[in-house]
């Protein structure tokens, strides 16, 4: 493992982590479903007009845009609108690590190492403790759409991961031309859930709101989407999957493989 690929999932650990914050700051007022088409359209336009788009099949920008941008972001920016904690809903958010490794055992034969199980079955009973506190002190409706919308994030990490099949893929090119499927559904699904509210909506946006817009297109999703497919297009799902969490063991195996290098 190179030295640089543990700088890149530090940075997208400290991008995803301020981007929590930032969501919650982005929902004051606004549309869970308006917030996501503004995050995608910002995220597309104008960059759109100064990358080629990467030489991979339609399928593979639909399969990534619908799973981990449209259903992820409509679901989770639903559960914390509907009073989700951006701190908790950040660790339930990580549970794509649980799913990514099942499916991607399932579908692309990456078998997990048995350290890789042992580490999703504590996630799993942490989920469990978690998700008992929902009705109590956790909106119910917002800890099970935070679940869906980490299986959706995991379903996004095949899709990214399949990018390995087609050679040298520019990972940020590919999350900038895939941002520009999601913004019409979004706001068709804003339209259908909130009718003529949506005008309220854009006039509840303030600059907090805005800015917040700005940093979910340019630093979470460019930035964040950016790095995170360019790990998982040369590691296995497997491996990169829990290294959206600081304490992550795909961190960890770098540090150890560095310092084994350097001892060698």
């Amino acid at each position: 493992m190179r030295p640089r690929d543990t700088a890149l999932a530090l940075l997208v650990v400290v991008l995803w982590g301020v981007n929590f914050v930032l969501i919650k700051l982005g929902l004051r007022g606004v549309s869970p479903f308006v917030l996501g088409g503004l995050r995608c359209a910002f995220a597309a336009i104008p960059a759109v007009f100064f990358v080629a788009p990467p030489r991979v099949p339609l399928r593979l920008y639909v399969a990534f845009a619908g799973s981990t941008f449209l259903a992820q972001f409509a679901l989770l920016f639903w559960a914390i609108h509907l009073g989700m904690p951006s701190g908790l809903s950040s660790v339930v958010q990580q549970s794509q690590a649980f799913f990514t490794i099942i499916l991607a055992a399932a579908i692309l034969r990456e078998m997990p190492a048995r350290s890789q199980l042992f580490g999703i079955s504590l996630a799993a009973l942490g989920l469990l403790l978690i998700g008992s506190e929902s009705g109590t002190s956790l909106p119910p409706a917002g800890f099970l759409l935070n679940l869906c919308s980490a299986a959706f994030w995991a379903l996004g990490n095949l899709a990214s991961r399949s990018l390995s099949r087609y050679g040298p893929v520019n990972g940020l090119a590919f999350v900038v031309w895939s941002s520009l499927l999601p913004p019409l559904p979004f706001f068709a699904l804003a339209w259908l859930f909130e009718g003529e509210a949506i005008a309220v909506t854009f006039r509840a946006m303030d600059a907090i709101s805005w800015a917040s817009v700005v940093y979910l297109a340019l630093g979470a999703t460019l930035s964040g989407y950016g790095l995170w497919n360019r790990l998982l297009k040369n590691y296995p799902a497997a491996q990169v999957a829990p290294s959206s969490r600081p304490d992550s063991p795909f961190l960890s195996s770098l540090h150890a493989g560095d310092a084994r290098a350097r001892s060698g």
